[in-house]
């Protein structure tokens, strides 16, 4: 199962250890989730208190014994509105702040599965023209999963920003679910390359993925860069094929 869904809502790898063991088990004190979870004894209570502040799992007392729940999944929706609503209320406050900080930096370092993912979303969020990426594989693809892609691509078509994109043979299955959506274009090249190296180039924006082990990637805010890069995707664009 992939539980990166649940990272992204702010659950720690042990919390969905927990709470799918307590989803399974339905309910139970801690002792049948500690040996089902596999994790310590004291892990699992901090992590079941740590769920139950954040409202997806309660209790009941049954003499001495807690006995846990989990509150319905349908529900974690209304937890995730309720965070959104929470950051929309010091949303103005924040950009307030930025607005009054010096020269924005040209260059910014992400790391980690979780900041390419912010990395991306923020590639997209100001409504580029054009969203033009290149080297797309099939194992970069797995490592953020296909629900991330499609969540942005989504929000992409939302804001209105049109789509060139050269994958690699190995992703032709998910390009051809990208070739029927509004506001975009697939391309692939005629052979396999290597599989590590991403590069996407929204507005005044150049984003330079490495998917290594650990992977990392380069963020450059400059027209004079992104126009180069924008330059050299139109020769790949020309000479890739279209299906």
């Amino acid at each position: 199962m992939d539980t990166s869904a649940l990272e992204d809502i702010g659950l720690t790898g042990v919390e969905i250890k927990v709470y799918l063991a307590l989803l399974e088990l339905g309910s139970s004190s801690a002792g049948p989730i500690v040996k089902r979870s596999n994790l310590q004894n004291a892990v699992v209570h901090r992590a079941l208190h740590s769920l139950g502040e954040k409202g997806l799992v309660t209790y009941v007392l049954e003499g001495r014994k807690r006995s846990y729940q989990c509150i319905n999944p349908r529900s974690i929706s209304d937890f995730i509105e309720d965070k959104k609503k929470r950051f929309e209320e010091i949303l103005p406050e924040l950009l307030a702040r930025q607005n009054t900080a010096g020269k924005k930096p040209e260059a910014t370092i992400y790391r980690g599965i979780r900041g390419i993912k912010e990395m991306l979303n923020y590639l997209v969020q100001d409504s580029p023209e054009e969203y033009d990426s290149y080297g797309g594989s099939k194992p970069q693809q797995e490592r953020l999963g296909d629900y991330f892609w499609r969540h942005l691509h989504n929000r992409r078509i939302k804001n209105k920003t049109k789509a060139r994109i050269i994958f690699q043979p190995s992703l032709r299955y998910w390009g051809k679910e990208l070739d029927k959506k509004p506001l975009t274009k697939v391309r692939y090249t005629k052979k396999e390359i290597e599989p590590l190296q991403e590069t996407v180039i929204g507005g005044n924006k150049v984003a330079i993925i490495v998917y290594t082990e650990k992977p990392y990637g380069f963020l450059i805010e400059d027209s004079i860069p992104a126009n180069s890069y924008r330059k050299f995707f139109d020769m790949l664009w020309k000479e890739a094929g279209r299906g």
